[in-house]
């Protein structure tokens, strides 16, 4: 096989997707010469045009898409030319692009995409022999606009009867850009439409001229439906059907397989289509009407794969039928659409990566100055990113236990115990960037029964709504819990079995036995996380096998308690182990095992020693995300990446049959009273969302919907069923587990979580109106909102609200004892963390307090000293929304009595919460100012002679008042009214943490 580089390239094309972005060369005497940044976007449809989609994934590999526009006034010559250029660029990037096939008018929406919000090709072209059009003044012209994620222009006749109540129209005059918008027209194309008006504006009239809306039937008395008529030589009614129809409906019979040899096709005959009649050292065309596919094997040359391109562009001069969009892949890189269409296809790809011809192409362009890292670098899950919280972790956290149809709240160190048999709901509020955030989530064990399941779904879905639908919700299954819950919850531990009613009798019903568990039993505990602020003991089988060299863990039984820590763990994951020992057995001595050197008594307790795992576990982290639209359509079969609504009526009887079109999966679905239509949307941005629609973002780990202020309110509470639908189908075969966790958003109320896949522009999603009316207020108002939404309330602080970073109280506690005897061998370092462990003014914030005895004295002063039966502060106002959901307590201890909805009790609340916290600070204050100081040198964790017998969590405590102000730049009562993170972060900078 003859291998393609580099150098064998045209001088212009070569160094070319070495970095993210886009590069454009127009087809110049059949040679490529570079498009300037400034230009592009602006195609002559005399012209062909070859674009390069350089991406960058999160792994750090990059990700080629090739595509190749042909202008309706190109040449067959030109048409042939550039087809060959493509497949030669793809085999000097490594042969792993995606080609395309862009025909002027039938552009794919992904090609549109990088041009937004359009193009509109002018008259003229190098290529043709065309002069490129020139106008001296400015030419009235008329265009129609199609599309409602990405827009197509076309130029069309200016005259009445090419308008019509389908579409809608642009009509660009000298002085004024008027969009016309016919009553059959969606909103969301409207809004779509006013974003070509805006482009037209700035690139034809300098962004200096009016912009009037007119909607279909407005009559003369209205000013600028009258002076847009008179244009027409005005108003006479439109014609009831669309004069202009350029949508390809028209489909082949069946999909056809061809194999080319010599560039001549030949058909496939087969009763059914498999992956296994592709032959790695041919090439085949895959005809499936609205597209066709080149399919080029890994040991094809590359003649052969130009030979395939020449024979596709003949396949399209020669059949009658509307302009089809050619695909071209490489075998092992099929895209999602190619493998769909084939009745069976392997779930993973046994075809190795073309290392060698890369590898050349590495060489040569490291020789030229290039960064080839990209180039070279492979993808693979095991690469991707660590997902970050996103989350604040001083909020408040209240925690219940679903039980049948009520909530059981759980207090202090309960609220971080879960039992794997039971369904949990949790509620959290924390400080956003500018308003408190707030998330309502349930926890479904992976023993849990359905009737659980359902109740806390329902309950939790009714908090949400209570509260105005602030909350992000969240639905969270055991073993699939995303970083946020773990940051929430800090100390996090699984037990087996459950405690509900529910699980109970399905225990008894079923003669399962009991595996509930037992503190005086044989019990086995994985312990994981990424440090103090996410630590997780996870109950298992007490069985040797359960056992991973990758973790630490923690069993116990016979009065003895055992640490066994696996060969490939760290300093730090032992640390965790340590802290999760206080929290399951803190009064008891411990024996410390190591991978290889166990005890016969260790083994016993596990029945034996057997063989268990020896690797390294890699975490599944997130893959690039992907954005789909959801619409929903009535009554009849429809086609365009949809999927059935079955939980809407489960009776029905589906004949459902995967495909794409256009680009897009398809899901055909017979008769069906309501279908739920999905579609990708590329290089999406927060304008994207449209307040009209839902949308679901799809990480791998995590699925987000995200639901529009103006989406129907009966689609609602559909909304979770969507995402788990969502999941079900996978659209891109990605393999996606249906526990995954899924998270309902709402527009304005959105999670820096979830904004952080975006570059995010709170204002947007404040305003009201629909997406017309939002982007016309825009227009017409100078880029300001037509009216802002009123913010959430912000948290309350302690007396000084012009402080917007001070921490809320945990609502939690873990109890330990520090009494107990510690296990040798610990470091030092840790000793001294244990030492000061139930000491509030010298202990780390990121393990919680024992709330107990003397130490809530000292905590609280004792005018402010809580009630120890209700260890969960909230707010008077969450307190308020989810009152109604909380089983009442027989005879609660009520110490002033206050009306419903009293003004002064909330104020009177909210008042004692902050002179509590205001008294915690100035006792804080008040014991920093007893401590000596040491200099900076001395107290740093480089430090070669460091300070002995010191709060190795508290060192910037040391600092004398000037040097704590030259290294943090602010006072010390500044800094402890900052949140633990940010303290965190601020003494790491300067080496204090």
């Amino acid at each position: 096989m003859t291998t393609f580089s580099m150098r064998d390239l045209d001088e212009a094309l070569q160094g070319c997707g070495q970095k993210s972005g886009v590069e454009i060369w127009r087809i110049e005497n059949f040679k490529p010469v570079a498009v300037p940044i400034e230009s592009h976007g602006k195609f002559f449809s005399g012209d062909s045009y070859i674009v390069l989609k350089t991406t960058a994934s999160r792994s750090g590999s990059l990700h080629h898409d090739i595509h190749y526009w042909l202008g309706k006034g190109s040449s067959q010559d030109e048409h042939g030319s550039v087809a060959v250029m493509t497949v030669e660029l793809d085999s000097a990037l490594g042969g792993r692009a995606v080609q395309y096939r862009e025909v002027q008018g039938q552009e794919t929406e992904k090609f549109l995409s990088y041009f937004k919000p359009c193009i509109i090709p002018q008259e003229g072209g190098v290529a043709s022999g065309f002069n490129h059009v020139k106008p001296e003044e400015h030419q009235t012209r008329l265009y129609i606009c199609k599309g409602k994620h990405v827009v197509r222009v076309k130029e069309v006749t200016f005259a009445r009867s090419t308008l019509n109540h389908d579409d809608v129209f642009i009509l660009d005059t000298e002085s004024k850009i008027f969009q016309f918008s016919g009553s059959s027209s969606s909103i969301q194309e409207r809004a779509k439409a006013l974003e070509v008006v805006q482009y037209i504006k700035d690139t034809y009239h300098d962004g200096k001229c009016e912009i009037a809306a007119v909607d279909d039937g407005r009559m003369m008395a209205d000013a600028e439906a009258g002076e847009f008529w008179e244009l027409f030589g005005g108003f006479a009614p439109l014609p009831k059907k669309s004069a202009v129809s350029d949508d390809q409906t028209a489909e082949s019979d069946g999909i056809k397989l061809f194999s080319v040899e010599k560039g001549q096709t030949e058909a496939v005959e087969a009763e059914t289509l498999e992956k296994e009649l592709l032959d790695t050292n041919k090439c085949y065309i895959l005809d499936c009407g609205l597209e066709v596919f080149v399919w080029k094997g890994r040991n094809t040359s590359i003649d052969q794969r130009k030979n395939a391109s020449e024979a596709a562009e003949e396949f399209f001069r020669s059949s009658e039928r509307p302009k089809s969009n050619l695909i071209s892949v490489m075998e092992g890189f099929e895209t999602v659409m190619f493998r769909s269409k084939f009745d069976s296809w392997p779930t993973t790809s046994t075809v190795a990566e073309p290392r060698q011809g890369r590898g050349k192409v590495a060489a040569l362009l490291q020789k030229q100055g290039v960064n080839v890292e990209g180039l070279v670098k492979t993808s693979s899950p095991s690469s991707k990113d660590e997902p970050k919280p996103y989350i604040d972790g001083t909020g408040n956290l209240q925690v219940w236990r679903v039980n049948n149809e009520e909530k059981i709240l759980l207090e202090g160190v309960e609220q971080s115990k879960f039992y794997s048999g039971d369904c949990y709901i949790l509620q959290y509020s924390y400080p956003g960037d500018d308003r408190e955030e707030y998330l309502v989530g349930t926890w479904l064990g992976k023993q849990s029964v359905e009737e659980d399941r359902a109740s806390a779904i329902s309950m939790a879905s009714k908090m949400v709504e209570s509260m105005k639908f602030l909350p992000a919700q969240a639905r969270i299954y055991e073993g699939k819990e995303p970083i946020q819950f773990f940051i929430i919850m800090q100390s996090f531990i699984t037990f087996k079995g459950g405690l509900s009613d529910a699980f109970k009798k399905y225990i008894a019903e079923n003669e399962v036995p009991d595996n509930t568990y037992d503190a005086e039993g044989v019990a086995l505990f994985r312990v994981q996380g990424s440090g103090p602020e996410d630590m997780q003991a996870i109950q298992i089988d007490a069985v040797s096998t359960g056992l991973n060299s990758s973790h630490c863990y923690i069993l116990h039984g016979d009065s003895t308690v055992f640490t066994w820590c696996g060969n490939l763990t760290t300093s730090d994951d032992q640390e965790l182990m340590e802290r999760m020992l206080d929290l399951i057995k803190p009064d008891e001595h411990t024996k410390a095992q190591k991978e290889g050197i166990e005890s016969e008594q260790f083994w016993e307790l596990l029945g034996g020693k057997s063989e268990y795992p020896s690797q390294k576990i890699k975490k599944d982290g997130e893959s690039d995300p992907h954005l789909f639209s959801c619409t929903f359509s009535n009554g009849k079969t429809i086609c365009q990446h949809m999927f059935p609504l079955c939980f809407l009526n489960p009776r029905i009887d589906l004949n459902c049959h995967l495909h794409f079109l256009m680009g897009f999966v398809v899901v055909d679905v017979t008769i069906l009273p309501e279908t739920l239509k999905v579609t990708e949307i590329f290089n999406f941005t927060q304008d994207d969302l449209m307040t009209e629609d839902i949308f679901i973002l799809d990480c791998h780990t995590e699925v987000y919907v995200w639901v529009g202020q103006q989406v129907d309110p009966k689609k609602k509470p559909q909304v979770l069923a969507i995402g788990e639908k969502f999941l079900e189908h996978d659209f891109l075969l990605e393999n996606l587990a249906s526990e995954t966790p899924i998270y309902i958003v709402t527009e304005g109320n959105e999670p820096p979580f979830f904004t952080r896949f975006f570059t995010w522009d709170s204002s947007k999603s404040a305003m009201h109106g629909d997406s017309f009316q939002r982007k016309l207020a825009i227009l017409t108002n100078k880029g300001k909102p037509l009216l802002n939404k009123p913010k959430r309330r912000v948290p309350v602080y302690s007396g000084r609200s012009s402080v917007p970073d001070k921490p809320q109280p945990r609502s939690r506690s873990v109890t330990s004892s520090t009494d107990r005897s510690r296990v040798r061998g610990r470091s030092p370092a840790f000793n001294a963390l244990a030492a000061n462990f139930g000491n509030v003014s010298t202990r780390n914030l990121s393990t919680p307090p024992p709330m107990v005895g003397p130490m809530v004295r000292k905590l609280y002063p004792k005018s402010h000293a809580p009630d120890l039966t209700k260890l969960a502060p909230k707010s008077a106002a969450i307190a308020a929304r989810t009152a109604i959901f909380e089983k009442p307590k027989p005879n609660p201890p009520q110490e002033t009595p206050t009306s419903p909805g009293s003004s002064e009790a909330t104020n009177g609340a909210e008042t004692a919460e902050d002179e509590s916290m205001s008294n915690i600070k100035e006792e804080e204050a008040e014991e920093e100012s007893n401590l000596p100081t040491f200099p900076y040198e001395r107290l740093t964790t480089e430090s070669e002679d460091p300070v002995p017998d010191i709060d190795l969590t508290r060192r910037e405590a040391y600092l004398t008042a000037a040097e704590f102000k030259e290294k943090f730049e602010m006072t010390k009562s500044e800094f402890y009214k900052l949140p633990k993170w940010k303290q965190n972060k601020l003494k790491t900078a300067v080496q204090l943490f």
